[in-house]
């Protein structure tokens, strides 16, 4: 990529979408995109048109989603299947539409069956039934892998899907209701020890494995995949290991310094048992990431404080 091509970053106030700002802008990158959703409605074709035949981005990263965790997508998956349906379908078929060069589409881990062959290969996708605490987002993220696909195979355009672990890191969302497993965890533990309590909730038994990247991790690998490779066949992003629930507790309490004890509900889901993606494919291209996990969610603690806590 030239470092004046016009960079279009779909979704650049969220989590993933600022950190590859940031990286982009780290790199020298000096024509990059980004418009709020006052400007442009993703889910409205006509304003998505409009924007592509004014801004005439070369590139563009569709980082832009409808996320949360398994309490918000079994209250609203019709939200969550429709609205990423209608983000994503925007955003690829304008970019087909204008000639774009090069699209990067962030899928999800999710996407993968529930009881997927461990750690899970790109080749497992539709292989066997998905987990249903989030199977409405799994099924748009699918959809638009697919249509990715399509305008590759059809038209032979150059629309990448790079498929991320769970993810954590500033700009993460902190909102107990809403919120994926880790900020969830730093607000409960930061909570419990603000107001003294001697115990700390944790949904399900503790058990279930889960693998966590830095966001500014998964940044450089996207862009190490924008700058290396072309191939419409999904790519898995992760650092390749992973950690119980309970282990994921017991390092945040460690960072926050909570002294308390961990409370196990098990009448609600823990959700896939494991989660663990197969890094074979971006390793042996020569991506690794750098962020350790005490070290990343120390430094996630301390954005919270500074940004949600401190307002």
């Amino acid at each position: 990529m030239e470092k004046n091509e016009a960079i279009y970053i779909a979704g650049h106030r969220g989590m993933v979408g600022s950190a590859i700002v940031r990286k982009l802008q780290a790199e020298g990158f000096t024509n990059l995109i980004t418009r709020t959703r006052s400007e442009v409605d993703l889910r409205d074709l006509g304003s998505v048109q409009a924007f592509y035949a004014i801004a005439k981005p070369s590139v563009v990263v569709v980082a832009a989603a409808k996320v949360g965790g398994i309490v918000a997508n079994n209250e609203k998956p019709a939200e969550f299947l429709l609205e990423n349906l209608q983000i994503q379908n925007n955003l690829i078929s304008c970019a087909h539409e204008t000639g774009v060069r090069k699209l990067l589409f962030l899928g999800s881990s999710c996407i993968y069956p529930k009881f997927a062959e461990q750690p899970i290969r790109e080749d497992s996708l539709l292989t066997g039934i998905l987990e249903p605490t989030n199977e409405p987002y799994a099924l748009a993220k699918i959809a638009g892998i697919k249509l990715c696909q399509a305008y590759a195979r059809e038209y032979g355009r150059n629309f990448i899907s790079g498929m991320p672990t769970n993810l954590y890191g500033p700009n993460d969302n902190f909102d107990l209701h809403t919120s994926h497993v880790l900020p969830a965890l730093i607000r409960k533990v930061h909570v419990a020890k603000q107001t003294g309590a001697a115990t700390v909730p944790i949904w399900g038994t503790g058990s279930p494995r889960r693998e966590f990247l830095h966001a500014d991790d998964l940044a450089d690998a996207c862009y190490y995949l924008l700058q290396n490779y072309s191939s419409p066949e999904i790519v898995n992003i992760g650092c390749g290991e992973d950690v119980t629930i309970r282990e994921l507790a017991e390092i945040v309490c460690d960072v926050v310094g909570f002294s308390g004890s961990l409370e196990f509900d098990t009448t609600k889901p823990d959700g896939t048992p494991r989660k663990l993606l197969d890094m074979t494919k971006l390793f042996s291209m020569g991506w690794r990431p750098r962020t350790p996990l005490r070290e990343g969610i120390r430094g996630a603690y301390e954005w919270f404080l500074t940004n949600v806590e401190g307002r």
